[in-house]
This record gives structure tokens, sequence and C-alpha cells, in this order.
């Protein structure tokens, strides 16, 4: 098991910054996330975290809830490295997987049995149709009957909905002028431009850069996507239940 790692915590605090630059409701949404695992799990449950990055979600998890598990899932090896060192395994009750969300067969990287939960931040909005759906299969097997699923994340509205998209953007111009957004932007470029000349963290990049050339941008999806790919799959119920314009939490109950 790896050693935490001094160095490793100071990049996951300066991760943890850039990120709020980006999003003022980040700890908002991960608030209301929280408290919705805690109205309908039990008191010990164990829960996937997908695309954990560093962590984040996975250290405010097991912090509210004494009793759980979590398994942290991502596929960018230099976070991987920043969380295993900052958070090592929060004492036995946080496991890593490198495995790429969403590709024929990752969910056999993970611990065996199935989970009481799945959350994920930030991160489903790098997957395109064909692995979203595929994702929300294999959830809908590994995830016991009653299981619940959130995932926080920018997902826009449909396209048949073109005066709130703009509604939308122009919020984003009142509350990130142009100076701001400049920083925001700057920072995370920041955080990437001093981890690759880290001595640790450096080596990883190449690899790092070889795994996102198998892993496309595309757009985001609009929020009826998820929705129907979510029944589609098995859940019993999909809706959001929290919003603040495309910043959403979205719910589903296997």
């Amino acid at each position: 098991m790896r050693r935490r790692s001094g160095a490793m915590a100071r990049w996951y605090r300066r991760w943890e910054l850039q990120q709020e630059s980006f999003n003022p409701q980040r700890e908002a949404r991960f608030s209301a996330m929280l408290d919705v695992a805690a109205a309908v799990l039990p008191r010990r449950f164990v829960a996937l975290d997908l695309g954990c990055g560093p962590g984040a979600l996975s250290a405010r998890l097991l912090r509210r809830f004494p009793g759980a598990r979590a398994v942290a899932v991502d596929y960018d090896p230099v976070v991987l490295r920043v969380g295993r060192g900052a958070l090592g395994s929060c004492g036995g009750r946080l496991t890593w997987v490198d495995a790429r969300l969403g590709t024929p067969g990752w969910d056999r990287a993970l611990p065996p049995g199935r989970y009481d939960a799945a959350l994920s931040t930030t991160a489903l909005h790098w997957l395109g149709r064909p692995a979203l759906a595929r994702l929300y299969g294999d959830l809908a097997r590994r995830l016991r009957r009653g299981a619940v699923f959130l995932n926080g994340d920018r997902l826009p509205w449909a396209d048949d909905e073109p005066a709130l998209t703009r509604l939308a953007e122009r919020v984003r111009r009142v509350r990130f002028p142009g100076k701001r957004r400049s920083a925001a932007w700057g920072a995370w470029h920041a955080w990437w431009a001093a981890a690759e000349r880290d001595p640790e963290l450096g080596p990883l990049f190449a690899e790092r850069e070889r795994r996102q050339s198998q892993h496309p941008r595309t757009g985001d999806l609009p929020l009826t996507f998820h929705l129907r790919a979510l029944r589609r799959a098995g859940f019993a119920s999909a809706a959001v239940v929290w919003r603040d314009l495309e910043n959403v939490v979205l719910y589903a109950r296997r």
C-alpha cells in the first residue's frame, strides 16, 4: 500500500483551489449530493466514485459517513498518483482503481460484489453516447436493487431549449466576467504545467497523453439523454434533485 506523501498532499490542496475557481457552487453541489446519500443510504455502505480525480468526492463522503467505504475509479495516472499519495487508503476504507469508464469490461477492475451507491462529479461529460449508455448498463448490473446513482455535473438543456441555453451563458458571463474567467483557466493550466515539472508526477505525463488520445473529448450530452439512458439501463427512476442553471445533481434509483 502506498504511504501518504506530503508532496502529494500539497498537490491535492492546490487541485482543490483551482477547481473552486471554476465552480463557485462546488461545495453546495457536494453538500446536496451527500445530503441525498444521507437520506437514502444505510449507516454502512459501499460507494463507487466514478471519474474520481484525486479523490475530492471520496474524501468528503468518507468524512461525512464514518461507516462508509469507497472505491475511487479514474484513468488519469497523474491524478491517481496525487490521490493515492494525499489520501492513502483512509484506514482501509478507500480503494483506488485504474480503469477507463465506459469501455467494455471496465468494471472487471472493480472489487467483486455489488454496490450500494455510485457517485460522480464533473467527470462523465467526457463520455460520448455509446460509452455513457454502456456505463449506465454496467452500473445497473453492479448496483444492488434500491441503490442510488448521483451525478453532479454540467448537463445542458436539450437542443430544443435554445433560449434556456442562451440564458445560462449570459448568467455565466455575469458571474465570470472576462478577467475572472481567464484567472480560472489560468489556475487550471498552471496546476498541470507545474505538475509536469514535478519529479514524481512528470514521468506520468507521457502515459497520460497516450491515454487521452484514446479518450477524445465529446460535446456535453444534454440532460434528457442521461435521463433516457438511465431508464433504459434499468433504473427505476431518474430526476434532477438540485440545480443551478445547467449545474445539476442527477439522482437515479436502481
